[in-house]
């Protein structure tokens, strides 16, 4: 069955069905709408009473829904300057160093940081010899992403590529998923050094979002494109520790790269182990 599962994916016409999906997702379809938040809520065992809006009735489209804010307060983030927190409400797939430009996929799988981070080899160098962490968000988790410390931006990347599902399935079975998946590359200059957080697509994920940049892909295309941020003045672009940087329409992967000597991820944290937004994730390595 696992085998049937992956071979279909190679076959389907994964960026035609997102796309249709996600048309269905941003259409204020009225009850229908509210039949699919319903039975997603039910499928997923979704705990609503952590939502803002409640009720499937509060949320004009699906995305809406899928985007959905939590309550204020129940995620606080950590204070502490020497502690990193975590990104997301998830999982994490894979974390641990960098070595010789390869980050682990999975057991018998690793692939090239320099082809994740859009390929080329000055913007992977910074990087090399550091830590990475991948954290898969399941269809019930919470869907933005926020910053795990205070990080000045410095370069988005947008690389097009597959929309292979990113589960744990698949990661086990398909070579290079993360690097050869569309995605977008934000590139932060922080207190301790560069740091990368890498949105990745996957199949039936409908966009991707930056808050400074808005909706990033669709349209998908052909080439790898690159915007430049100035890294001071009026026109400089800061987030702080917590703050929300994206979202997925419909649910992904988030990688963080970290620059070499810089991080130390709490003991004890692993594959599988649940991560929620705003508790500590890391040490800054004084």
């Amino acid at each position: 069955m696992d085998n049937f599962k992956i071979a279909l994916q190679y076959a389907m016409p994964k960026h035609g069905l997102s796309r249709l999906v996600g048309y269905f997702a941003a259409a204020e379809a009225g009850g229908l709408t509210r039949f699919a938040i319903k039975q997603f809520i039910k499928a997923y065992g979704i705990d609503m009473k952590e939502a803002k809006l409640e009720n499937a009735e509060d949320y004009k489209t699906f995305n809406d829904f899928f985007t959905r804010e939590l309550k204020d307060g129940l995620r606080p983030i950590n204070a502490d300057p020497t502690e990193i927190c975590y990104p997301v409400d998830g999982a994490i797939s894979q974390q641990g160093d960098i070595v010789d430009d390869q980050i682990i996929q999975a057991k018998g799988f690793s692939y090239s940081l320099q082809s994740l981070l859009g390929g080329k080899e000055e913007t992977a160098a910074p990087f090399q010899h550091g830590k990475f962490s991948t954290i898969y968000l399941a269809p019930k988790d919470y869907h933005r992403i926020h910053m795990p410390m205070t990080g000045t931006l410095r370069e988005m990347i947008y690389v097009p590529g597959e929309l292979f599902s990113v589960n744990p399935l698949t990661a086990q079975n398909v070579p290079n998923l993360f690097a050869r998946n569309e995605r977008v590359v934000a590139i932060f200059d922080t207190e301790i050094g560069p740091m990368a957080m890498v949105l990745v697509g996957a199949t039936i994920v409908a966009s991707i979002e930056t808050v400074w940049a808005g909706t990033v892909t669709p349209p998908a295309g052909k080439d790898i494109v690159s915007w430049q941020y100035p890294a001071t003045g009026d026109d400089a672009i800061v987030l702080e520790k917590g703050a929300e940087m994206g979202r997925f329409k419909l649910g992904s992967t988030v990688v963080c790269v970290f620059a070499k000597d810089t991080v130390d991820f709490t003991p004890g944290a692993g594959p599988e182990t649940v991560t929620r937004l705003g508790q500590p994730y890391a040490q800054v390595n004084n």
